[in-house]
């Protein structure tokens, strides 16, 4: 990194946490601006959803067949 002369202090670890770091930060800035741009929802966390309702809704005694 002697490109960078305000890293040159540091060891190498701290050089590779810098940049574990800064990697991170993209990652999640990039992830997140995504979501934002495609309106955020998530289709698998719905599909369980849905699928956990009409689970419940087939094991649940409470709820009375319809005699139509």
């Amino acid at each position: 990194m002697s490109g960078f002369p305000g890293l040159s202090f540091l060891g190498p670890k701290s050089k590779n946490a810098v940049v574990a770091g800064g990697l991170t930060a993209f990652v999640f800035g990039v992830y997140f601006y995504t979501m934002k741009a495609v309106g955020g929802t998530d289709e698998l966390q719905m599909a369980i959803d849905k699928f956990e309702d009409e689970k419940q809704v087939e094991t649940d005694p409470k709820v009375a067949p319809s005699k139509a």
